[in-house]
């Protein structure tokens, strides 16, 4: 069987160069969009969106736009039910495991270093998928002396990846389901000891997101968009909020050869790793995993083109996906690091 890279690339997802995303004029704010009715609600600025006291009113509909402990509500009510056993089952399932802890120093040391080893697998995994991140890609999408990159982080979790962005200079937004304060975006309180101020935090799903058209120079799904329960949408969304020659990133999401993949491998131990590696969903009709055609299916329906970037997780990993495809075991998941550039509109 051949491996999911060489799938890909004989489907016809080839490496691809982007030209930076110079085109459009970076706004030091952000608009917001009413989560209930779509309508534009209010720019503003990065800083003041961090901020816990900032709100907003739509006068379209009249709802009102505001924060939970620093946290911007950007479910609709009515969404909130739809998403409730997910919610529940992933914060459960962080507790089960001992997931996360009540020291800063933990989460200060995330992805480089696991502090309680809980997760190390996990975390491992975060740490060279964002040295790639940070080597490969993000370096080539502003040049010398252009604003900090606005950067919506999908999926943040406890905003590990938001952190480094700040850290690297850059304006992260983290997005997520969860807000509680192990694993959810509540758990950013424990970077401020080392930010001068918080990143701004959303609760919002995917397919709804609460920002105006064209506001990020990036979009990172970090090991959440297999959550998806409808990849196009998810996509269309993201892109919808990307500025003209933004790059839309997915990144640790496991990837299949073919579609029957995650079928056999929740008859062996792949079902293990990707809970493992916290890959795994409950509560959602997620789609679970990637494989070339879904992939294809994108790039026709979104027109744009995939380029690939490989991380390197060591000769263990290699290993024993070798070793499943010689004793013709179920396939083991691939991670692979996707990239994208919008089109000008």
């Amino acid at each position: 069987m051949q491996s999911v890279s060489d799938a890909v690339r004989s489907a016809g997802i080839a490496s691809v160069p982007w030209t930076p995303p110079r085109s459009a004029v970076r706004s030091p704010s952000i608009g917001l969009r009413c989560p209930e009715c779509h309508d534009f609600l209010i720019a503003i600025s990065y800083r003041s969106l961090a901020r816990p006291d900032s709100s907003a009113h739509c006068t379209s509909c009249g709802a009102t736009f505001e924060q939970d402990r620093g946290i911007w509500q950007g479910l609709p009510e009515f969404r909130q039910a739809h998403f409730a056993s997910f919610i529940e089952a992933s914060e459960l399932a962080g507790q089960k495991i001992g997931q996360g802890s009540s020291d800063p120093d933990f989460y200060l040391a995330l992805p480089f270093r696991d502090l309680t080893q809980i997760g190390a697998r996990q975390w491992a995994m975060r740490a060279k998928t964002f040295r790639v991140l940070q080597k490969e890609i993000l370096p080539g999408l502003a040049g010398e002396g252009d604003p900090p990159l606005t950067i919506l982080d999908l999926g943040a979790g406890n905003g590990w990846m938001s952190y480094r962005l700040v850290c690297s200079g850059h304006r992260p937004v983290a997005v997520d389901l969860l807000t509680n304060s192990r694993n959810g975006l509540g758990t950013a309180s424990h970077y401020q000891s080392e930010l001068r101020e918080l990143f701004p935090r959303f609760q919002a799903e995917f397919d709804n997101l609460p920002f105006a058209d064209g506001e990020f120079d990036c979009a990172i799904f970090n090991a959440s968009f297999h959550h998806s329960e409808n990849f196009d949408r998810t996509i269309g969304e993201a892109i919808r909020c990307l500025r003209p020659g933004g790059v839309l990133i997915v990144a640790d999401s496991p990837t299949y050869s073919v579609e029957t993949g995650m079928s056999c491998s929740q008859e062996s131990r792949g079902v293990c790793d990707l809970e493992d590696l916290g890959l795994r969903t409950e509560g959602l009709a997620g789609r679970e995993y990637l494989t070339p055609q879904r992939l294809i299916a994108m790039e026709v329906r979104h027109e744009f083109e995939w380029s690939i970037h490989r991380c390197w997780y060591g000769f263990r990993w290699e290993w024993r996906a070798w070793m499943a495809k010689w004793r013709k075991l179920a396939e083991l998941p691939e991670f692979v690091l996707y990239s994208t550039q919008v089109k000008t509109r």
